[in-house]
């Protein structure tokens, strides 16, 4: 059984320098990422092990995965991406970390995959990068960091990228970044806009807008990943249905073809990542069917050994273990296609 990580992150130094950039002058739209500034982007001796970890697509994260027992790592770009930069800039700089990744995935076939960067504040030329990225560099999805500019990608202006990963077969890793600066205050305090709490809040509202904003009825093909055991969202499906099911009856919601939950299951799936918690892993087992989730790591933020372990030593038969650490990965990637072809290679 192979071990393949799906939410493993990397930066190119480019964008790592334009968000010093950014966070120098101010970054006055965007007070989470400002926020992050003063922590986990600060500089000191933890921040700086994380940054050379990011930036190696070689010898030193190899040499981590061996000794963590980790095959294979789907590398994406770091949250928040490019989504903080000028259109123009964030496009150049996605472009270039799209290429970099490619070169390290060729260097490396047995060891790395990837996921696209896209700037969604140019929607038709991400549309194009999602189809360059997949059909002439070899990476099998997108990444895309929740939140652009406090926007939100159920605004139809941004469907043409629904569009293009439709027809490129590109699942879409809706990733989390610190809340959007319409409803951050509140998660200022107490660290509450970090990976514990705000990542969560903003990612989960993202998909849920995606689910209400009719995207699913427009791109029946269209599938979206959540990492964080699906940012809580698998634990609510009942009661989004209820209350779903009460506001269309009174008329303050338009109903939909489905029911929330319906769309969620057959749209969504969902890692591991970061949340190493039986009961959670028997409950998204039992909502969603194990051919639902899929291992991930989230190196180099979390513990890779607490995340085996984890897995290795869960409560569940051996053919679950296998479809959440391989099976389902090269199913939904089309991990082993040299072709660049949309074909499924794992049935």
């Amino acid at each position: 059984m192979k071990r393949i990580a799906v939410e493993e992150a990397f930066v190119t130094q480019e964008i790592a320098d334009e968000w010093a950039n950014v966070i120098a002058t101010g970054a006055k739209n965007e007070p989470g990422f400002r926020k992050m500034g003063e922590t986990i982007l600060a500089d000191s001796p933890g921040t700086r092990i994380i940054h050379e970890r990011l930036i190696d697509l070689g010898a030193g994260r190899i040499a981590h995965m061996d000794a963590t027992g980790i095959d294979i790592q789907v590398i994406s770009i770091t949250s928040p991406g490019v989504q903080v930069f000028e259109p123009e800039l964030a496009t150049t700089l996605a472009r270039q970390a799209n290429d970099q990744l490619s070169e390290a995935i060729k260097n490396h076939p047995d060891r790395f995959a990837g996921l696209a960067a896209v700037a969604p504040q140019s929607p038709q030329t991400a549309a194009l990068e999602i189809e360059r990225a997949i059909q002439k560099l070899g990476l099998c999805g997108v990444l895309i960091n929740s939140h652009t500019g406090g926007e939100y990608l159920d605004d139809q202006k941004y469907w043409e990228i629904f569009a293009a990963a439709e027809a490129n077969s590109a699942p879409i890793y809706l990733h989390p970044r610190t809340p959007s600066p319409e409803m951050i205050s509140p998660f200022l305090d107490y660290g509450l806009y970090f990976a514990g709490w705000g990542f969560t809040v903003e990612t989960a509202t993202h998909g849920l807008r995606l689910i209400m904003g009719g995207v699913f009825d427009h791109f029946p093909k269209l599938t979206i990943v959540l990492g964080h055991m699906g940012e809580g969202l698998p634990y609510w499906l009942q009661r989004l249905d209820n209350r779903y099911s009460l506001q269309v009856e009174i008329g303050a919601v338009p109903k939909m073809p489905r029911l929330p939950s319906e769309y969620f299951k057959d749209h969504f799936l969902i890692t591991t990542s970061g949340v190493c918690s039986p009961p959670a892993l028997r409950h998204v087992l039992e909502v969603l069917g194990s051919d639902a989730v899929l291992f991930a790591a989230d190196y180099p933020y979390e513990s890779v050994e607490e995340a085996v372990s984890f897995l290795d030593n869960a409560p569940i038969s051996d053919q679950e273990r296998r479809k959440i650490y391989q099976t389902n990965a090269e199913k939904l990637f089309r991990l082993g296609s040299t072709n660049g072809s949309n074909d499924t290679l794992f049935a």
